[in-house]
């Protein structure tokens, strides 16, 4: 199953559960929790619905921090607060955790031992931290309490991903030497325009992808996989793969003989270029004992556009579609064999490396 839907629909599930506890349980608690301390208190519970339900006088009651109490209406209102949580304890206390069972005791002997002292602060904090141990006895069920909590994470998650940035892994040699196999790289989702999640509509035009860019597409014989090549043609363009060499509408692309390049995995020389189309400067590989031949070309729509000879192939971009190739010239299926990527499957511009386990030094390397 694609990843996005599993974020959406957690992220469905958390917010339902989040507006629950919103709407619901957080009401529901508040009027349990007075029912309860009142009952504990031997008193007369609010009406359910009522507008102090939850909020009552004996929430009002046990609070500790009422300017200008004498020492003994501290005192006073520390001993009920002492039955009430023993009450409390004593009727729901198998409820809780031996660690809060302990917790609870330590609060009601420390509010026992300063109750008869002549600190009217202190004994207002202990009965203060007294108090708050009334909270564990009204907890969520675990699933309220998790997936509320996990809603806002979730939703950063969801946002980021499908709008501003999203990592990928590189899982095959067809863009060295700009990506190596094992790159974790990150993809700009707003370069190109934001879209829709899930369903991949444009809604807001940004821009649109130039040649030279590394972008990554869904692609096109099987969707659900996710490619990464470079932009040679855009729409419109006439690009020709001949004899090894690129041209565009008829103007041959700048390249020329640089350092061979050494493959460390397989220990032989693959011949480099540096090549440049209009801003765009990178480095392709391209071996001279690999016919220039396309063999075996998918049938793909638009395939009319292209013509195929012993020399390579030429190609017209259609509109709303790129014709893409890997910088690894003879080791890429690209837009040669399988067509052109139309603009609803791009996915995002290519522009970091933040990760590669075999090879340190490719970290924080930007995308060129």
């Amino acid at each position: 199953m694609n990843f996005a839907l599993i974020l959406f629909c957690l992220l469905v599930a958390s917010a339902a559960i989040w507006l629950a506890d919103l709407l619901v349980f957080r009401k529901r608690r508040q009027m349990q929790r007075a029912r309860i301390l009142a009952h504990a208190r031997g008193e007369t519970p609010p009406e359910t619905g009522s507008p102090n339900a939850g909020h009552g006088s004996s929430e009002e009651e046990i609070q500790h921090t009422v300017q200008g109490a004498g020492l003994a209406d501290v005192r006073d209102k520390c001993r009920v607060s002492i039955r009430m949580v023993q009450r409390l304890l004593a009727q729901y206390g198998e409820k809780l955790s031996d660690e809060e069972r302990m917790r609870i005791a330590a609060a009601i002997k420390g509010a026992e031992e300063v109750l008869h002292g002549g600190d009217i602060e202190l004994i207002r904090q202990r009965n203060g931290a007294l108090d708050a141990t009334t909270q564990m006895f009204f907890k969520d069920p675990w699933w309220v309490e998790y997936g509320a909590s996990f809603f806002p994470i979730i939703l950063i998650v969801f946002l980021l991903r499908s709008f501003i940035v999203e990592p990928f892994k590189i899982p095959s040699g067809s863009m060295i030497p700009t990506l190596q196999v094992g790159d974790f790289i990150l993809v700009n989702k707003f370069t190109y325009g934001i879209r829709l999640p899930l369903i991949d509509r444009k809604i807001i035009e940004i821009g649109t992808p130039r040649r030279g860019d590394v972008m990554v597409f869904r692609y096109p014989e099987d969707p659900s996989l996710d490619y990464i090549k470079r932009v040679i043609g855009v729409p419109g363009d006439r690009v020709a793969w001949q004899n090894k060499q690129i041209s565009i509408n008829g103007k041959p692309v700048e390249k020329h003989r640089i350092n061979d390049y050494l493959h460390p995995e397989r220990l032989y020389y693959s011949r480099q270029f540096a090549e440049k189309i209009d801003d765009a400067e990178y480095r392709v590989l391209n071996d001279q004992d690999v016919p220039a031949f396309i063999a075996d070309p998918s049938s793909f729509p638009h395939g009319e556009n292209c013509l195929y000879n012993n020399q390579g192939v030429i190609c017209t971009v259609p509109e709303g579609h790129y014709f893409m190739m890997g910088d690894n010239r003879d080791n890429s299926r690209d837009s040669r064999y399988w067509g052109f990527v139309a603009d609803e499957n791009i996915v995002g511009k290519a522009f970091f490396i933040w990760l590669n386990f075999s090879d340190w030094k490719r970290i924080g390397t930007s995308i060129k």
